[in-house]
């Protein structure tokens, strides 16, 4: 959990929200954002200075009650961005993977094939620069950059603000690329209907049982990089078993973003997804 990494979710933004387009200074994102600054630093990194009366399992309850406090701000605000989603009609994913595994390129493909007949957007997740939103923008797709700082996962209380650049009213399908990590984004709902999680065949046949609480929480896997297979020895069949074996519901998707290889098969999920959800 974040409180033993270091990464605070805290923001400290206990107000209510309503969602609408407020007068924030506008960020590097095509002109379509505005900047929030989210401070990362450990504020709940429980500074308890132990006595001989204090034992470590004092600390571990107390560390305990820190993440459970954490998490609950985060699914209030996640409640509330799903609500919004559900009522404006939006199909909203949640891509998560190890950094390197071809989400920003998948996502490329993928909007350049569907955002004809799909109205989309995207909210970009990394800790420094905006190098994957520029690659976004060069789409043609509105997208929004967060940057985390030193923090792992992005939260709900980000896609809250993240989306005020959006007009909510003409989309159907908000794509969020979080941060590349499988531990943290798996605990921390955005308001998202699924989860997707992109595995490269470059990984390992074994992520989905080192990393199983974030196939247990994805919906959809992605086996990514399928063109290298006759370069590697990976066995798919396997990879396949131990994320069925994790999340025996999980729908696996074999694809190459590079050559389109199995792409179809992916936007036709998602078409089929989002005009559902009108």
């Amino acid at each position: 959990m974040c409180t033993t990494c270091g990464c605070s979710t805290d923001h400290h933004h206990d107000h209510d929200h309503h969602h609408g387009h407020h007068d924030h200074q506008h960020s590097r994102d095509g002109g379509h954002g505005h900047s929030h600054d989210h401070d990362h630093s450990d504020t709940h990194s429980n500074d308890h200075h132990h006595g001989p009366e204090q034992g470590a399992e004092t600390g571990k309850r107390t560390t305990i009650a820190i993440e459970e406090d954490i998490l609950g701000k985060n699914n209030r605000l996640a409640g509330f961005n799903r609500a919004l989603f559900k009522e404006k009609g939006i199909f909203v994913l949640n891509l998560v993977s190890s950094p390197g595994s071809g989400k920003t390129t998948l996502l490329e493909r993928t909007l350049r094939d569907l955002s004809h007949t799909l109205r989309c957007a995207v909210i970009e997740g990394d800790q420094q620069t905006d190098n994957d939103a520029q690659r976004i923008a060069a789409t043609g797709v509105p997208v929004r950059q967060i940057n985390t700082g030193a923090g792992c996962h992005l939260d709900a209380h980000m896609i809250m603000h993240g989306t005020e650049t959006f007009d909510l009213d003409h989309l159907d399908l908000l794509l969020i690329e979080n941060v590349g990590n499988l531990v943290c984004p798996a605990a921390f709902d955005l308001g998202e209907r699924h989860k997707v999680v992109v595995l490269s065949v470059t990984e390992g046949e074994d992520k989905p049982l080192k990393y199983p609480q974030m196939f247990h929480n994805s919906t959809i896997m992605l086996l990514n990089k399928t063109d290298l297979l006759p370069h590697l020895d990976f066995d798919v069949e396997k990879c396949k078993e131990y994320a069925l074996r994790v999340n025996p519901g999980i729908t696996i998707f074999e694809v190459s973003a590079r050559s389109g290889s199995g792409m179809e098969a992916w936007y036709q999920w998602l078409r089929d997804k989002a005009k559902g959800n009108r």
